[in-house]
């Protein structure tokens, strides 16, 4: 077992003289039995995860835990956001096998809660929707007690797209906000705050328990994700995640702020008392941590 600084799992490539991370930045580095039965698995299924592809700070405790979350639709994503280390370009053609491999996977690894997202695939005329409703179908034919949370993208606003995945009705929908209004123009170029919000709105009215994610350290203020948390509960999302930025090559953003774990816990408590039912707050916070847990009782 070894604690690994985050600082010292960033590329070779980062510059000299950025500077080192907090000291509650540190990892817990193994690799036991379940996590290599992960590794495996997906190996042997020729399947993703974000897990691996967004760099995640929480794979060894999440793999260990046997849990990770899937990436259908392929690896490369059509768009850029500047934050994000999933690789932006044209997509392969959609392999319509991969729903099936998922499901053997998440019965393979025995799941419980199956957490299913995706890259972006403005290409495609419904964004990939059916794919997301195909890989729920196989995933509940193979594993009817495992609970699936689909993590989806904006669908460029398209509510026949994401009736598609409503209609598999999946026990938690979430769509990431990812940061405040003002700098969305900015860090996330192709899309849009208010379409973000909106979708969230429309799941919401599909009967959906909803979800979503701020990350911050990217130059947002406070008060600014005060307005974001304020924005999610005006279409009564039900659960937001709340985690600290970290850059993943000298290519993306750079940090702009570390946040306190203490300021996180001001969020969190602010955020219960705004109306969500479940606040994960902190500085490792992802958008799939401990995604099991926020999966309310009798769904």
């Amino acid at each position: 077992m070894s604690f690994i600084p985050l600082d010292h799992l960033r590329p070779s490539s980062s510059p000299i003289g950025r500077p080192r991370l907090p000291s509650w930045f540190k990892v817990e580095a193994t690799t036991g039995p379940d996590y290599l039965d992960i590794k495996q698995t997906m190996e042997r299924l020729n399947l993703h995860t974000i897990c691996e592809e967004a760099r995640c700070p929480n794979r060894w405790e999440c793999w260990n835990a046997r849990t990770a979350t899937f990436l259908i639709l392929g690896d490369i994503c059509t768009r850029r956001c500047h934050y994000c280390s999933v690789e932006a370009g044209r997509p392969l053609a959609v392999d319509h096998e991969e729903p099936r491999r998922v499901a053997e996977a998440v019965q393979a690894l025995g799941l419980r809660h199956a957490v299913i997202t995706s890259v972006n695939r403005d290409e495609l005329a419904d964004g990939g929707a059916a794919v997301f409703a195909e890989t729920i179908r196989q995933t509940r034919r193979l594993s009817p007690n495992c609970t699936i949370e689909v993590l989806i993208p904006d669908f460029e606003g398209s509510e026949d797209a994401l009736a598609v995945v409503c209609a598999e009705k999946p026990e938690i929908l979430n769509h990431n906000i990812e940061t405040v209004r003002r700098l969305f123009p900015s860090i996330r170029p192709q899309g849009k705050y208010q379409r973000s919000i909106e979708l969230l709105g429309q799941a919401k009215r599909c009967g959906m328990t909803t979800k979503s994610g701020l990350i911050l350290g990217m130059g947002e203020t406070l008060d600014e994700a005060r307005e974001v948390m304020r924005d999610l509960r005006t279409v009564k999302c039900d659960i937001i995640t709340i985690g600290q930025y970290l850059q993943p090559t000298r290519e993306h953003l750079p940090v702009a702020r570390f946040y306190d774990p203490a300021e996180f816990a001001v969020l969190k408590d602010e955020g219960l008392a705004m109306g969500f039912t479940h606040v994960q707050s902190g500085p490792l916070v992802r958008s799939s941590y401990h995604a099991g847990q926020q999966v309310a009782p009798g769904l």
